[in-house]
């Protein structure tokens, strides 16, 4: 029986195995429509796996942000103070590195910003100090006295080769010697020298001039003077007549004319220095010059030489290096400027890049910086000097004055102080005339 029953199990299991292979071959053959199915299912799965990360990855971007406020503000000044010195140092690069273009010879620059690229670095500002000296036996001193202060010029100056050499006005580098002053210079030093003869007497050495002087100037005078004496005179001496004196001796006792002549041989004489072995003058103190975009820098430099001829208003100024420098792309070329000054006619163009006010005006937070102006040419040349309508002031004296082209036409020395807009200049022409030694080179550019 346990046979049949163990038969019957293999039947059955016989049996009941081939309708699992039907229908493990049923469930292989799957119709395209249940494949449709299958795909967006599992596509939809897919992507609400993919979102799962970026929900999990926002929270903790969020929640690490809440937990590190401190970090994050230090990476973000660190940031802010890294960009700020890359623009620093990226700005003074760009500065320095920046230059003018070079001029190409005989090309017209046709307007007033590409003439004030062109030359805003040849033109300088000039710095003049000066004051009053005595030479006294061969023995130059700085007169320290009230009277005798310091006196400082601004005006403008500008390159004309690569030597250091620019060219500026007369009355800028000798301003003791113009019309204006000369006068009132010249009543100055006589005053100062018969002062200085009232007082010093030959007893006191050479070194101690200057302190001497200094202490005892209130006690000179420059009303009388004679050789030998001093100035313990009264003022109304010189000249007078004796009639206020007593002119006889007849009442007075002889006992005290004699005691008289006793006291005053008991008072030590004493010469004084000559008016022959004292001069005194102007001169100067230091002169220096100042580069466009500067800042508290001074070239020192020295007097070379001014115009001889009367109303010719130039001179030389010359850096004490003797080199023009490197920042100085385009020097003003003299052989490039107008010398016929008849073809300057009313009514063209006028423009001058100077230094007006000097350092009150040039002076800004970036550094120094010089002006252009422009105006009109109102009269023909007289061969010296030519008009133009430029508004100018004291500082702009020395200034180059160019044409539409950035041809020199003048030098710019003087105004009209009652009305801005009438200024004048010695023509270009004047320069290789008063300086015909002068080095000049045909290429502007360096």
């Amino acid at each position: 029986m346990n046979n049949d029953q163990h038969e019957s199990g293999e039947d059955f299991k016989e049996k009941k195995q081939p309708e699992n292979n039907s229908k493990n071959d049923e469930f292989s053959e799957i119709s395209d429509f249940e494949n449709e199915i299958q795909e967006e299912n599992q596509e939809i799965l897919n992507e609400e796996t993919s979102e799962i990360p970026v929900t999990v990855a926002t929270s903790t971007v969020l929640e690490n942000k809440k937990k590190n406020p401190y970090k994050i503000a230090f990476f973000s000044l660190g940031g802010i103070i890294l960009l700020g010195g890359i623009s620093f140092f990226g700005y003074r690069f760009y500065k320095e590195s920046q230059t003018a273009e070079p001029i190409v010879e005989n090309v017209c620059l046709d307007s007033d910003t590409k003439i004030y690229d062109a030359y805003k670095d040849a033109v300088v500002m000039v710095k003049h100090r000066y004051g009053y000296f005595a030479k006294i036996k061969g023995r130059e001193i700085q007169l320290s006295v009230p009277e005798a202060t310091e006196e400082t010029l601004y005006g403008t100056a500008f390159f004309v080769d690569e030597n250091g050499n620019m060219i500026s006005n007369s009355h800028v580098l000798q301003p003791w010697n113009t019309a204006e002053n000369k006068e009132r210079i010249l009543t100055n030093t006589n005053n100062f020298k018969l002062k200085i003869a009232s007082i010093l007497t030959t007893d006191i050495s050479e070194d101690g001039y200057e302190t001497f002087i200094a202490s005892n100037w209130g006690n000179a005078s420059s009303e009388y003077y004679e050789e030998g004496d001093g100035g313990d005179f009264d003022e109304g001496f010189e000249g007078n007549s004796g009639e206020d004196f007593v002119t006889s001796t007849d009442s007075a006792p002889a006992d005290s004319v004699e005691t008289s002549v006793d006291i005053a041989a008991s008072i030590p004489q004493k010469d004084y220095v000559s008016t022959d072995d004292i001069e005194v003058y102007m001169k100067t103190l230091d002169i220096a010059v100042a580069l466009h975009d500067s800042t508290d820098e001074w070239l020192p430099c020295t007097v070379e030489k001014v115009a001889d001829e009367e109303g010719v208003d130039l001179g030389i100024l010359q850096l004490s290096n003797k080199t023009t420098p490197n920042t100085v792309v385009n020097i003003v070329n003299i052989e490039n400027s107008i010398t016929d000054d008849r073809s300057l006619k009313p009514g063209e163009k006028a423009v001058m890049i100077a230094y007006p006010l000097g350092e009150d005006l040039a002076q800004t937070n970036s550094g120094v910086k010089v002006q252009l102006y422009n105006g009109q040419i109102s009269k023909e040349s007289d061969g010296t000097k030519i008009q133009y309508s430029v508004t100018s002031t004291h500082g702009a004296s020395g200034a180059p004055v160019f044409n539409h082209c950035g041809q020199l036409i003048a030098v710019n020395f003087s105004g009209v102080e009652q009305v801005q807009g009438y200024n004048f200049g010695i023509v270009s022409k004047q320069i290789r005339s008063a300086f015909p030694f002068l080095s000049v080179k045909s290429e502007t550019a360096r």
